[in-house]
C-alpha cells in the first residue's frame, strides 16, 4: 500500500487564528481559558470556556453565505484555506483525485438550539431555511469542496472526541488503498452555547473553577475536576509520498500506524482495555519503534487521565520505559471532534521545531499519574516519533503515529 505524509497544515483555537502563532503560544505555557463571552452566563453552573476571540468569517466566506454555515463550519474553513495555501501545489493539480475527510463531534449545535426555540415560540414556519445544511457535520466537508473545488471522497466522521482522529485513519486509506491521491482532512468543533455548555455540566463533565479560568483545566493533576470546553479547527493535506517527493513538497511527516478500538463497555465512562487496544494496533502498525513524545487524550476528568496513564503504562512496559507525555487541553481547552485533527497538528510542528509542548497547571501530583507529564514548561528534545491519542463517548477510541522524514 501507499505510504502516506503530510505536507499542508491550518489550525485556529482560542490562543490563536493561524497555525503558527498558535502553536507558540501552546509551547509558551498561555492559556486561552476565560470566562464566556458570547452568551449570558448568569444561570450557568459552569461559565468557563476557551472561545475564539476576534475571528472574522468574512475572511473566508462571501458575505451571502455566512448565514448558510454554523460556526463549526467557518472555523472548518479558515484552517482549511491556510492548509492548502501551505502545501502550495500547483496549477496541475487533480481535483477529481483530491478528496476530504471532515470531522466534528456535535456539528451545529448552537443552530439546533437557536432553531429550536424559533419553532417553540414563533412555530415552524419561522426556522431558517438554512436550519438543516448549517448544523450537518457532513457539511463541512460540503462547504469546503466547494471553496476549493476538490471534487474526490468526501466523508465525515461523527465520533465524538476521537472524530477528528478517525478522519486522519479515513483519509489515509483512501490514499493506501487508492481511491484518491490526495485528501484534505478537517475536524471542527463551535458547540459553545447554553445547550452544549449546560448539556455537558449536567452531567457533571465540566470543571466549575469558575472563579480562576486560567487555572481550570489541569490534566493528570491530583486536582482537577472536569474538562473545559474549546472551540477551534485543524486540517491537515495528506497525500501520497511519492506525489509528495515528486512534486518537491515539504513534508511535516509520515503518518506510520493508526489504530481504532471500541470499549463495549459505558456511554461516557471509559476503559483502560479500549484505549490501550487502539495504542496497541497503533504501535504494530508502525512497526513498534521508539516513541519520543505521546500526546495525550488527557481531558482533565478523574477517570480518563487515569485510565490512559495505566495504559501508556501497559504499551511500554512500565513506567520507566515510558516516553514524556502532555496534554494541550489546558491551553485550548477540550475542542470536542477538532482535538484530534489540532493535536496531530501539535504533534507534527513539535516534530518540526524540536520541542516538546507542556501540560499546564500541573502542580499537584497523584499517584495514579505517574508519568512525565512534562509539567508546565516546554522543553527541548530531539523529536522523531509521536503518538496522540483520542477517545470519544460511546467508548471510541483512535490513535496516529507520525514519523519524522
Amino acid at each position: 500500500m501507499k505510504r502516506v505524509v503530510v505536507t499542508g497544515l491550518g489550525m485556529i483555537n482560542s490562543l490563536g487564528l493561524d497555525k503558527e502563532s498558535a502553536f507558540l503560544a501552546i509551547i509558551e505555557g498561555k492559556c486561552g481559558i476565560k470566562n464566556i463571552e458570547s452568551f449570558d452566563i448568569e444561570k450557568h453552573s459552569v461559565k468557563i470556556a476557551g472561545e475564539i476571540m476576534n475571528f472574522d468569517p468574512l475572511s473566508v466566506m462571501d458575505g451571502k453565505e455566512v448565514k448558510k454555515a454554523d460556526r463549526f463550519i467557518q472555523l472548518g474553513l479558515k484552517a482549511a484555506d491556510e492548509a492548502i495555501k501551505d502545501a502550495k501545489f500547483g496549477d496541475d493539480l487533480d481535483v477529481e483525485r483530491f478528496g476530504i475527510a471532515s470531522a466534528s463531534g456535535v456539528g451545529g449545535l448552537p443552530n439546533i438550539e437557536k432553531n429550536s426555540v424559533v419553532c417553540e415560540l414563533k412555530g415552524p414556519r419561522r426556522i431558517s431555511p438554512f436550519f438543516i445544511p448549517s448544523s450537518l457535520v457532513n457539511m463541512l466537508g460540503g462547504f469546503i469542496s466547494i471553496s476549493q473545488g476538490l471534487k474526490g471522497p468526501n466523508l465525515a466522521s461523527v465520533t465524538a472526541c476521537a472524530a477528528g482522529t478517525h478522519a486522519i485513519n479515513e483519509a489515509a486509506k483512501s490514499i493506501m488503498v487508492g481511491t484518491a491521491d490526495k485528501m484534505l482532512v478537517v475536524g471542527a468543533e463551535s458547540a459553545i452555547c447554553p445547550a452544549g455548555i449546560g448539556g455537558f455540566a449536567a452531567m457533571k463533565a465540566l470543571s466549575t473553577r469558575n472563579d480562576d479560568p486560567q487555572t481550570s483545566s489541569r490534566p493528570f493533576d491530583k486536582d482537577r475536576d472536569g474538562f473545559v470546553m474549546g472551540e477551534g479547527a485543524g486540517a491537515l493535506v495528506l497525500e501520497s509520498y511519492d506525489d509528495a517527493v515528486a512534486r518537491g513538497a515539504r513534508i511535516y511527516g509520515e503518518l506510520i500506524g493508526f489504530g481504532e478500538s471500541g470499549d463495549a463497555n459505558h456511554i461516557t465512562t471509559p476503559t483502560m482495555d479500549g484505549p490501550l487496544r487502539a495504542m496497541k494496533g497503533a504501535y504494530k502498525m508502525a512497526g513498534e519503534p521508539k516513541i519520543d513524545y505521546v500526546n495525550a487524550h488527557g481531558t482533565s476528568t478523574a477517570v480518563n487521565d487515569k485510565n490512559e496513564t495505566a495504559a501508556i503504562k501497559e504499551l511500554f512496559g512500565g513506567k520507566e520505559n515510558c516516553p514524556p507525555v502532555s496534554s494541550i487541553k489546558g491551553q485550548i481547552g477540550h475542542c470536542l471532534g477538532a482535538a484530534g485533527a489540532i493535536e496531530a497538528i501539535v504533534c507534527l510542528m513539535s516534530m518540526r521545531d524540536g520541542i516538546l509542548p507542556p501540560t499546564i497547571n500541573y502542580t499537584t501530583p497523584d499517584e495514579n499519574c505517574d508519568l512525565d507529564y512534562i509539567p508546565n514548561k516546554a522543553r527541548k528534545a530531539e523529536i522523531k516519533v509521536t503518538m496522540s491519542n483520542s477517545f470519544g463517548f460511546g467508548g471510541t477510541n483512535g490513535v496516529v503515529i507520525f514519523k519524522k522524514i
